[in-house]
């Protein structure tokens, strides 16, 4: 299993003194991942920490250890990735829920996305991981041009358990990493490189869709343009600043009529309902992650009118935002929420 699970040139696996700096340890994780907070467990709490890592295309693939128990949490949602993180050695406790956890094992994969919901993972001091770090963006993108839609929190909010030992998931992580070890410029860079991240992405969609209940062929089987995909790119990388239909058909490089158009075809939206979706989404998981106040967490996203938000917030969720709030608190309101 781990012989063929490593991406490592066969010239890098000979035995290296390992890490034992925090702040070094840290600096490289806030790279290859995203920021997000560190705690040792246990007794040690001097790393004895593994690293390497190698680009598949977009995606980061890393095989890394602390050498000692840690409790990660906090993930940063604005660095708009996700996790997949299979165990190679050892034990691993991963939140898929409110009040549930999943424990895996050697050849299980766990998959989060940070930018769409709150994460947690504990290790014991024995763990190893195959883990890889794919944009958010790169799998709406392949959703599009697959299915013809980009799924919503359904499936992006789903943190589960995928794949196992014997699973076509895990011998394609094999192939990846095989890949990797040999040719790794070609995959970083190179038509390898883009073929395995599509691979990887289809393959990872669609059963975390099935996984999450979300029938991605329910959509139209057409691929949708890339002025489509741009716009939808923009959209989430400006909501907050509230762009207006115009806006996003400039950046798009097409007309407001022809945009419209095409977002009822291949989103089932319209423009400005899709921006509304995401300042939604956007207002829900601060409030989830309960660091904030209603108000603050709607003033950010850019409603002024509070009696608008709260009607749209309710019909959406079928809540009130500080119910949300409450629970993101876990029972306790921030003053002023």
């Amino acid at each position: 299993m781990l012989s063929i699970l490593d991406p490592r040139p066969v010239d890098q696996r000979t035995p290296v003194a390992p890490e034992s700096d925090w702040d070094a340890i840290r600096s490289w994780t806030d790279e290859q991942y995203m920021h997000f907070d560190v705690r040792p467990t246990g007794r040690a709490v001097v790393p004895s920490s593994s690293m390497f890592s190698v680009s598949v295309g977009d995606i980061v693939m890393t095989r890394f250890s602390y050498g000692v128990g840690v409790d990660l949490r906090d993930f940063d949602s604005d660095s708009g990735n996700i996790l997949v993180l299979t165990t190679l050695r050892g034990m691993t406790r991963h939140s898929a829920g409110a009040h549930e956890d999943a424990c895996l094992g050697t050849g299980q994969t766990f998959v989060a996305d940070c930018s769409r919901t709150d994460y947690r993972l504990v290790a014991d001091p024995e763990h190893l991981q195959l883990n890889l770090t794919i944009p958010h963006r790169c799998l709406a993108d392949l959703a599009l041009r697959w299915w013809g839609f980009v799924p919503d929190d359904r499936l992006w909010a789903h943190r589960c358990e995928l794949g196992g030992p014997g699973s076509p998931w895990l011998a394609l992580l094999s192939y990846a990493a095989q890949t990797a070890a040999v040719a790794p410029e070609e995959v970083a860079s190179g038509q390898i490189g883009r073929n395995l991240q599509e691979m990887i992405a289809a393959h990872l969609l669609d059963e975390w869709a099935r996984r999450a209940g979300v029938d991605l062929r329910a959509a139209p089987e057409v691929s949708a343009p890339g002025y489509v995909r741009t716009a939808v790119h923009y959209i989430d990388e400006h909501a907050r600043e509230l762009p207006t239909v115009a806006d996003v058909a400039a950046a798009a490089g097409v007309s407001v009529r022809t945009l419209s158009g095409a977002f009822g075809a291949y989103l089932g939206m319209t423009p400005r309902a899709y921006l509304v979706e995401q300042r939604l989404q956007g207002v829900y998981r601060e409030l989830a992650r309960g660091a904030t106040t209603v108000a603050a967490a709607a003033r950010a996203w850019g409603y002024v009118n509070m009696g608008v938000f709260a009607g749209a917030y309710r019909r959406r969720f079928g809540e009130p935002p500080s119910a949300t709030l409450l629970r993101g608190c876990g029972g306790t309101v921030a003053p002023g929420g």
